[in-house]
């Protein structure tokens, strides 16, 4: 019996991966190289107070202008992706964005390096809508979730990859070589990309490689006033999902220090469990929902409610399996949120301007990157982390209702269309 539950969750487990095309798996692998060469981005804050002797608040000002460059980056990649295809806007970021870095560390004065981190992070992230445009061309229809899940992966598995031979590196060699890998990785990222995923030159003249996969022959449709006021309510769910969920790099670990006295050591240990459950159980799940055709949305729901609970079982007595359990149910809410809006935000998108829809999408999160951070510490720092968590949950019950309500939406405006169809075939 135990036999044969090992082989059949085994096999459960390996057909979550297949059917993936060769360009999916080609484009996880280049995310794998990218993501684990960034090593500078967990260590920056240490890097700022010790190596440049930064205050907290210039500290505080630079990460505001990542954030701000995260931003215009999504934006820009967006417009290029339509204009002149993914390949050519994921190609010219990875080795812009590898230059950059080279450049940074030469950055050594407080304007210098929040102008220099504002250009890295513009080129860095212009590459986001651009790669979401391409799974969706670069895949089957039904295996658009899968392909972006497998892209997910990577990217966790680069960032765990990362600080922990970053750490190494700054021990034996010093900062200014992460600056180096940083950007030796992109560039070499780069060239993979220019190897493996070059349109065929056959190709070329129908551009096919372009956001939607479609000639720029064909005509163009505008997006109907519904589809974008639903992408509206959609981005606003979106956004208040990431300034939940991006507490995990805030306010999250500061907790942990403050009531719980965890060493740093400790409190990495705690949120690496957050990058393990992710490899090991993000990709079977997503192909078992995906089998059992929850529409995306009720999957989003369900998420919401699985972050919402993460934050309000904080309020219980203090513990840590409190905050193990607190950890896995913001997870397990993460793996059924980021896959299931990214392939939302692909179908809701007008065809000829994918590209733009997704940097509207990846800028939800580069906004609720900048409010989570500064938002949560002034909210602890005035009121305590109870009113924090308090507020984490009505905003995701807020969410919540929205997407409700966007569900509901839908399904009316297809069961109408549906009747009218019927009414006009007899």
């Amino acid at each position: 019996m135990i036999d044969f539950t090992l082989t059949k969750f085994k096999n459960s487990y390996l057909n979550a991966y297949k059917g993936l095309s060769k360009e999916i798996w080609w484009l996880a692998f280049i995310t794998l190289i990218n993501r684990a060469g960034t090593m500078v981005m967990p260590f920056l804050t240490l890097y700022l107070q010790d190596s440049l002797n930064f205050s907290i608040s210039q500290v505080g000002t630079i990460l505001t202008c990542f954030g701000i460059g995260s931003f215009v980056g999504s934006w820009i990649g967006g417009k290029l992706t339509d204009k002149i295809g993914y390949y050519k806007v994921m190609l010219s970021s990875l080795i812009m964005s590898g230059v950059s870095f080279l450049f940074l560390q030469a950055m050594d004065t407080f304007l210098s390096f929040c102008l220099g981190i504002f250009i890295t992070t513009v080129f860095a992230d212009a590459f986001r809508p651009a790669i979401f445009v391409a799974i969706n061309s670069l895949s089957k229809p039904e295996n658009v979730t899968r392909s972006v899940t497998l892209i997910r992966l990577a990217i966790n598995l680069g960032f765990a990859v990362g600080p922990f031979v970053g750490g190494l590196i700054i021990t034996s060699i010093g900062y200014y070589a992460l600056f180096w890998i940083d950007g030796v990785t992109c560039v070499s990222a780069g060239f993979l990309l220019y190897m493996v995923l070059k349109p065929k030159a056959s190709l070329s003249n129908l551009n096919l490689n372009s956001a939607s996969g479609l000639s720029k022959i064909e005509t163009e449709e505008k997006a109907t006033n519904y589809q974008k006021i639903d992408f509206g309510i959609f981005l606003l769910i979106v956004l208040f999902t990431g300034i939940a969920f991006m507490q995990l790099f805030s306010i999250i670990p500061l907790y942990h220090k403050d009531v719980y006295n965890l060493s740093e050591w400790q409190i990495g240990m705690i949120i690496s469990l957050n990058g393990l459950l992710i490899f090991a159980f993000e990709m079977p799940l997503v192909h078992l929902l995906e089998e059992k055709k929850f529409s995306k949305l009720s999957i989003t729901i369900a998420s919401l409610f699985l972050i919402l609970i993460s934050f309000a079982i904080l309020n219980f007595e203090k513990n840590i399996a409190i905050i193990l359990v607190s950890m896995t149910l913001l997870t397990f809410g993460e793996m059924l949120a980021f896959p299931s809006t990214n392939k939302l935000a692909l179908d809701m998108a007008d065809k000829n301007h994918k590209g733009q829809y997704m940097a509207l999408y990846s800028m939800s999160f580069s906004l609720a990157h900048i409010i989570s951070g500064k938002m949560g510490s002034y909210i602890v720092e005035m009121f305590g982390f109870t009113t924090n968590w308090n507020l984490m949950v009505l905003i995701l019950t807020i969410a919540i209702l929205l997407s409700l309500f966007l569900k509901l939406k839908i399904s009316k405006r297809s069961k109408a269309i549906k009747e009218l169809k019927v009414s006009l075939s007899t």
